[in-house]
């Protein structure tokens, strides 16, 4: 035999057999695993309240007896435009003075500057990140995605609530929301 043709059984036959299914096995568990880091990171943020991602609460299910009227907390409101999306968007109140336990309503103002229809969703984050996890919205623009005409013009209202257990320590809290254009990924 040729030292060019080789026995398939020799120990260097094995290693390549091993080495090529471990070339396969790497992609395909890298695959796997950006698949799932979506849905991980999802519950990772729940959890530890990181990323500022705020809860929902159905408005029947608060107790208008645990009101913290012997406290305020100022709360901030952000509005942050997303690459691409051809609209103006806007808190229609800048700074708010709330008792946490008491729902509160505010609203954003969106314009579509196109001349065409155009779909947004807008992603909330709240600061400082310990607030998140005391943060809830009972009523959100950000629940749903948002259709707007041409030209259309809309305002979009938000009624959330602090959780009286909000830490004393935290006295600031910012409510920022970013809109992102999802029609071109519907296409």
């Amino acid at each position: 035999m040729s030292d060019k043709q080789q026995d398939n059984s020799s120990p260097r036959g094995k290693v390549s057999r091993q080495q090529v299914a471990k070339l396969f096995l790497v992609p395909l568990l890298m695959f796997g695993f950006g698949f799932a880091l979506v849905p991980l990171y999802d519950v990772f943020c729940e959890v530890t309240g990181l990323n500022g991602k705020t809860g929902r609460v159905e408005a029947s299910a608060l107790d208008p007896r645990q009101v913290d009227a012997s406290r305020t907390v100022t709360v901030k409101f952000i509005a942050v435009q997303g690459n691409g999306l051809p609209w103006s968007f806007e808190p229609m109140v800048r700074e708010m003075e709330v008792h946490p336990g008491r729902i509160y309503e505010s609203a954003y103002r969106v314009a579509n500057r196109s001349a065409r229809k155009t779909a947004g969703q807008a992603v909330p984050s709240v600061s400082p990140t310990q607030a998140s996890l005391h943060f809830s919205k009972t009523e959100c623009f950000c629940f749903s995605r948002q259709e707007l005409e041409a030209g259309e013009t809309r305002e979009m209202p938000l009624r959330f609530v602090i959780n009286h257990e909000l830490p004393r320590e935290i006295e600031e809290v910012t409510l920022s929301y970013t809109f992102f254009d999802v029609a071109a990924k519907q296409g």
